[in-house]
């Protein structure tokens, strides 16, 4: 048995998301019917996290198993690239790993980042790439507010009702914001995050960043860890899964 791990870029806009589900088009069901092609055996894919429908990938990561070892990587690489190009898929790298890689288990941290076009002229090249929000939003506060989300807390408030971890403790390394010409970029860096937890914070921040709500409301909301009280998430297309790190 021989394990590889893949890197995968993806425009989620078209897609059910990546986890394969009953009815839809999935990045995992797509690329795993391709390598069971290719290699000629059944292939599962385990992807790092499920990312919902509409959301991207600039570094999505996944391994499976198969049962002879491949000798032509790059020709592999190019075999799968081009059935999966035209549908926004492209995959980056494909690598040998011991049995002992997991491709979700294994991970020490994951990366989001959410990106806003904060401005009065939707984009054109980055269409369904970022939240379009014509509304003048304060970064400062935003900055603010990105700092009473940082540690080990009960994400609870931005936890979607159909997310099943099975705790809502989770740990938030770093929140990084940055805003040039009308484009704020914030990333967000944790070991694992709940279902819409980050388009939820976003939510919330973008709450505050209009002044819709002061600090002290924002405080009170993310620790009351009741969803009901959460801003509404911020929409898929803005989400991309950056890296993942192990």
């Amino acid at each position: 048995m021989y394990r590889y791990q893949i890197l995968i870029e993806y425009i989620g806009t078209n897609f059910i998301g990546w986890q394969i589900q009953s009815k839809g088009k999935s990045i995992q069901k797509l690329i795993q019917k391709k390598l069971s092609k290719l290699l000629n055996e059944k292939i599962s894919l385990v992807g790092s996290g499920r990312t919902d429908s509409g959301v991207h990938a600039t570094e999505q990561s996944a391994h499976f198993d198969c049962n002879k070892k491949i000798q032509n990587i790059n020709k592999l690489l190019k075999s799968v690239n081009h059935f999966v190009n035209n549908r926004g898929i492209s995959v980056l790298k494909i690598k040998k790993r011991n049995l002992r890689f997991h491709a979700r288990f294994s991970a020490k941290l994951r990366i989001y980042k959410y990106i806003i076009f904060n401005r009065l002229s939707k984009p054109s090249i980055e269409k369904q790439r970022g939240w379009h929000l014509i509304k003048k939003l304060d970064v400062n506060l935003m900055k603010a507010g990105a700092k009473k989300l940082l540690g080990t807390r009960d994400f609870s408030t931005f936890r979607s009702s159909s997310c099943n971890a099975k705790s809502p403790i989770r740990t938030m390394k770093s929140i990084k914001i940055k805003s040039s010409k009308g484009r704020i970029e914030i990333k967000f860096q944790s070991k694992s995050f709940l279902q819409q937890q980050v388009r939820s914070m976003v939510g919330c921040l973008k709450y505050l960043a209009e002044k819709k709500w002061d600090l002290k409301k924002f405080n009170q909301i993310v620790k009351s860890k009741q969803r009901i009280l959460c801003a509404p998430p911020a929409p898929a297309e803005g989400l991309f899964l950056e890296k993942v790190i192990y």
